[in-house]
């Protein structure tokens, strides 16, 4: 990807629904009573949102960019923030923060690829950036689901 443009409207559409995502997470750990989680899950979702109007205003954009499916570049044919379905009624707390780990690593790996197999400097930092910020999100859930883990086994 070697348009500055095209590389934030992806960023946009991909921290969109990254912040859908974690809104869904939010409310199924609300309905299980981990109000611990939640938070932390809708501070994830928080954190999208700002990223995604960050990523606007980079571009210059005032709506969000249009796009028609088949002219974005998603690896596998889907944004990394999409590659999982709706999330289950049944879901415990470590298999939401399965799925979000594994959404996180999606993207810190699109960003990353991006940032290596671009030719524009701009996209190259940018996307850099963008990749950083998903691994230190990757971090985040790794102590969580960590921590978590521990508990489980305790309890």
């Amino acid at each position: 990807m070697n348009e500055i443009q095209r590389f934030l409207a992806h960023a946009i559409q991909l921290e969109k629904e990254s912040s859908r995502r974690y809104a869904e997470l939010a409310e199924a750990m609300i309905a299980l009573g981990n109000a611990e989680v939640a938070d932390f899950f809708q501070q994830m979702s928080h954190y999208s949102r700002l990223h995604q109007r960050e990523a606007m205003e980079r571009g210059g954009f005032h709506d969000l960019p249009k796009l028609a499916a088949d002219e974005y570049d998603w690896p596998e044919g889907s944004s990394p923030e999409a590659a999982w379905g709706p999330v289950a009624p049944d879901i415990d707390v470590l298999g939401a923060m399965a799925l979000a780990m594994h959404g996180e690593q999606r993207s810190h790996e699109y960003y990353q690829k991006i940032a290596d197999e671009t030719a524009d400097p701009e996209v190259k930092a940018m996307a850099t950036e963008f990749a950083d910020e998903e691994a230190e999100h990757v971090e985040q859930l790794d102590v969580w689901h960590a921590n978590l883990s521990k508990l489980s086994a305790v309890g």
